[in-house]
């Protein structure tokens, strides 16, 4: 208890950003993974390619060499200067909705081909057929799927830590400039995301529950 008492300054603040970094980027890459899926599915060729090409070329690039480029490669193009932190959540998305992506484009393929046409007869366009039949069912069938990316993506902010960013990655070093024990500190950090992925789970369970009633 002395490691994590005497260093609360550190754990606090460096948790509360992983928190932080995990929200931003989590919400983020369902938006962006769910129109990557949309884009998957659409009968425009164009579209298809533009999403096909995204979700192969991130599932395919490590996570640490997309921090590479933007920490390190993007600042060369002289564009638009961004802070490490929104640097990260933005590695973290452009990763992250990649996985989500086909995770959601795996629960389009799972509601009946009848519902589209279903909407198709009664003048709906493809766009409305999505939005408002086909997503809402598949969500609600890729929900444990989704949670693990969620989690996933949790467990990468440590990531960050390598970038300049100060969250719960990085405990580790800061402790061990003070002169304390480096395997306790360690020990608090990956009992830290335990609870965090604790309290992931128990949302996916009370969503299932929730959603498979309203079924």
């Amino acid at each position: 208890m002395d490691v994590l008492l005497d260093n609360l300054d550190l754990f606090g603040p460096f948790f509360l950003t992983t928190i932080e970094l995990f929200l931003i980027a989590g919400a983020c890459s369902l938006v962006l993974g769910t129109i990557l899926a949309m884009l998957r599915v659409s009968p425009v060729p164009l579209l298809r390619a533009i999403g096909t090409t995204y979700v192969t070329i991130l599932r395919n690039t490590p996570l640490t060499l997309v921090f590479a480029f933007l920490v390190f490669a993007y600042p060369l193009l002289d564009i638009v200067k961004i802070d490490y932190f929104p640097t990260a959540a933005v590695a973290l998305t452009i990763y992250t909705s990649a996985f989500i992506c086909e995770v959601v484009r795996s629960g389009i393929n799972t509601v009946p081909i009848g519902q589209a046409e279903a909407g198709r007869a009664l003048g709906l366009s493809s766009g409305q057929i999505l939005g408002g039949i086909v997503l809402p069912q598949a969500l609600r069938s890729v929900v444990p799927p989704l949670v693990s990316m969620l989690i996933a993506l949790l467990k990468n902010t440590t990531i960050a830590s390598g970038f300049s960013v100060a969250e719960a990655g990085a405990i580790r070093q800061y402790v061990s400039e003070r002169g304390d024990n480096q395997m306790v500190a360690l020990l608090w950090v990956a009992l830290g995301f335990i609870i965090l992925v604790s309290v992931l789970s128990l949302v996916q369970r009370s969503l299932e529950k929730r959603w498979s009633v309203s079924r």
